[in-house]
């Protein structure tokens, strides 16, 4: 790369919070035939050539793990070239690199924030065969910019009526050993929503509703006198009142705070975003109306794959709710939540949730970048941090968390059927496995260590008193069984792994043999929960999986037909069920609209999927003010049932070489379609009760098993009609 032999520069004395705009004036003189421009920050960036944005990337470089990696984009700019003078201006803002709660900042001392720095190279190749090289240096210029504030929680201020006062940039010394090219699928601006309704609350207060909780910034155009200022502060919900709620965000400030220049003009934030669904208009210019305003959503380019409809309409806003949920919290990285004072890459949701994203988005582009991130993250001694790109070490250990690394490889080559992604992530699977007997209390198990457990369950009994809040957070299931589970799985995924690309997986056979039967021996006699049940079904860790698939189905029935897991046990909940013979059971939980259960936001008026199943109460009360997201995509993972059970389409061989397609249709519904586009076309399966039976819909490219009231088929790749009396 060309910018390797530029030089990191800064603005002289600019504290951590200052968003530069550092500038270069050049002349080309005669016609250019091609021009591309390399560049990067220590934060976030926004290129201007002559007055015109560079790209379409929002918040470039995108969040990597930055001790190791840093993109560098390359853009072409020859149609922004002008035959005279050029002016290249590149704003710097904090960014995700040097975000407020990052305890690690890349200096020596952990207590010292980086000065906001830029590198670039822009490469001239003119007509008559000159090539012309501009490299940052000391001959650049900087200035504070019109944002005299910025950062990912603290939202953005501006101030139009400054003048920067450009002088000569400073270079700085920082490593360049780190950059590498850009990976990752660019965060683009997607769509634009328009304001349902503006009102005032009881308190008095002007707020916008834009009728859709999401991800990405506001945008407004406006006409106002030097020094007026239009400041809007976003929330998620109203309270029980219908005030402007804004408690969940924590610290996060997430505010635009825009002084206006004179006349005519139009912004969006630059160097940031927000989660929202609402605006409060905090002071505005006299005049100024809610239809000035416009919300643009963004999330990182990936191609719709996956479709779902049904008959019931709060099932199809449960739908839509689990797409704007992905959409909202795909940004670069797979985050938790787009709002508060957190937004981390949590490995466990992301594994969680990733099968299911994989039926709705093309996801390869975006777990490549990701999964490198995981690589670079690893420790030495194999353990995976539970939120990557890591900020910090939590607390070694985290099942389910840190099994990201085994999981979402094999989810992918099951989706995609791309060898890669399991070749490329061998070795940090294997430093996983040998990392657990190093920490663990008891040979072939997982004990004794840190675990996030059954996150958020809601099986502790009336009579149990946690210690602490974070333990009644984390449920009733055992966490030793919860850790050894899904160190039983990982060591199966790399013996799967290892077998496809040729390993010697002798060793991980024995040492799966060795898990089971401790396995056994230590949990299968006490299986309480409704999450011990399902986890030891799923990975396999039971010699008799029907009786232990009746004894969950009981238990279900016997809290009053109620889920009780948390964020491990919840996405293979409905999956098990319906293996063993209980879809019924399964359709009920998905169905069922009081609290808990995927519907009852739905009833409360949800618009994305949210952390908690009762994040607002029956009573219009909260959950909880500390963390209470309600654009969370964990229990999103239905989609991965409605989809592979449900419709039924699954594939049998990976990459959907074959397919298999055994739907379970539920008479409480009269349709539900689903169509997946996969690697070798798109698939369908269609079903809808009629007065002659459940008549199915079968679209296919690739041999396929239809398996229809308990008949197995092999059909061709075609268009099918099967009936089910």
């Amino acid at each position: 790369m060309l910018i390797k032999n530029a030089l990191w520069i800064t603005l002289k004395g600019a504290e951590s919070t200052v968003n530069p705009v550092f500038r270069k004036r050049f002349d080309c003189g005669k016609p250019v035939r091609e021009a591309a421009l390399e560049v990067t920050c220590d934060g976030v960036y926004e290129a201007v050539l002559n007055g015109k944005r560079i790209g379409n990337f929002i918040l470039a470089p995108g969040w990597t793990e930055y001790r190791k990696r840093l993109q560098v984009q390359r853009y072409d700019i020859a149609g922004l070239l002008s035959g005279g003078e050029n002016t290249l201006e590149i704003t710097v803002g904090n960014g995700w690199f040097r975000r407020t709660n990052a305890p690690w900042t890349g200096t020596k001392n952990p207590d010292e924030f980086l000065p906001p720095m830029l590198i670039a190279a822009l490469h001239l190749t003119f007509e008559d065969g000159e090539v012309k090289v501009i490299l940052t240096d000391g001959q650049w210029e900087a200035a504070e910019s019109t944002v005299t504030r910025s950062g990912i929680f603290y939202g953005e201020d501006v101030d139009m009526t400054r003048t920067p006062a450009f002088r000569a940039a400073e270079v700085c010394e920082y490593s360049k050993d780190i950059l590498i090219p850009q990976e990752g699928p660019e965060v683009r601006e997607q769509e634009t929503i328009l304001p349902r309704r503006s009102f005032r609350t009881p308190k008095g207060e002007w707020v916008i509703d834009f009728g859709q909780n999401m991800t990405g910034y506001m945008a407004f155009d406006l006409e106002a006198r030097a020094g007026e200022r239009l400041c809007f502060s976003t929330a998620e919900v109203l309270d029980k009142e219908g005030n402007f709620y804004t408690a969940n965000y924590r610290s996060a400030r997430s505010k635009l705070q825009y002084v206006c220049r004179e006349g005519k003009q139009s912004y969006k934030p630059r160097l940031t975003f927000f989660g929202f669904r609402f605006l409060r208009i905090d002071e505005a210019p006299e005049g100024f109306s809610a239809d000035q305003v416009r919300a643009i959503v963004l999330h990182s380019e990936m191609k719709r794959t996956g479709w779902l409809e049904s008959s019931d309409p709060m099932l199809n806003r449960l739908f839509s709710n689990i797409l704007w949920t992905m959409k909202s919290n795909y940004l670069d990285i797979p985050t938790d939540c787009p709002q508060r004072d957190e937004r981390y890459g949590w490995t466990g949701d992301g594994q969680l949730f990733s099968r299911a994203g994989m039926y709705l988005y093309d996801t390869r582009h975006f777990f490549r970048k990701w999964l490198a991130d995981m690589r670079a993250a690893q420790w030495e001694n194999g353990w995976v941090p539970e939120v990557i790109p890591s900020l910090t070490a939590y607390k070694p250990g985290g099942a389910g968390w840190s099994d990201a690394v085994t999981i979402i490889p094999w989810n992918l080559y099951e989706a995609y059927g791309d060898l890669s992604f399991l070749s490329d992530m061998y070795e940090a699977m294997e430093k996983w496995i040998a990392y657990v007997p190093t920490v663990s209390t008891t040979p072939d198990l997982f004990t004794g260590c840190w675990t996030y457990g059954d996150w958020l369950a809601l099986d502790l009994p009336e009579d149990y008193v946690p210690e602490n809040i974070e333990l009644a957070k984390r449920g009733y299931s055992k966490d030793d069984l919860v850790c050894s589970a899904f160190y039983a799985n990982s060591v199966q995924n790399v013996i799967r792994a290892g077998r496809l690309l040729g390993r010697d997986v002798s060793g991980y056979e024995a040492l799966h043999r060795r898990i089971v039967k401790a396995y056994q021996a230590r949990f299968n006699g006490e299986l309480n929960t409704q999450t011990e049940k399902v986890l030891t079904l799923h990975f396999g860790l039971t010699d008799d999986p029907q009786a232990l698939a009746d004894a969950l189905a009981q238990q279900i029935r016997d809290c009053g037909t109620q889920l009780q897991t948390g964020l491990v046990g919840t996405p293979y909940l409905l999956h098990e069920l319906t293996r063993y013979g209980y879809a019924e059971l399964a359709w009920s939980l998905l169905l069922r609209k009081e609290y808990p259960g995927w519907l009852y936001s739905v009833s409360k008026g949800a618009t994305t999927v949210w952390e908690h199943w009762d994040g607002i109460k029956p009573d219009g009360t909260f959950w909880d003010d500390d963390m209470n997201s309600y654009n969370h995509y964990a229990y999103a993972s239905v989609a991965d049932w409605v989809f592979g059970a449900a419709a039924g389409i699954t594939p049998a061989a990976p990459g959907y070489a074959r397919a298999r397609i055994a739907p379970h249709p539920d008479p409480r519904l009269t349709s539900l379609s689903a169509a997946a586009d996969t690697v070798h076309g798109k698939i369908r399966s269609a079903w809808t009760y009629t007065e002659g039976g459940v008549r199915f819909e079968i679209d296919t490219p690739v041999e396929t098993e239809v398996v229809i009231g308990g008949v197995s088929r092999t059909v061709e790749p075609g268009k099918y009609v099967f009936w089910n009396a």
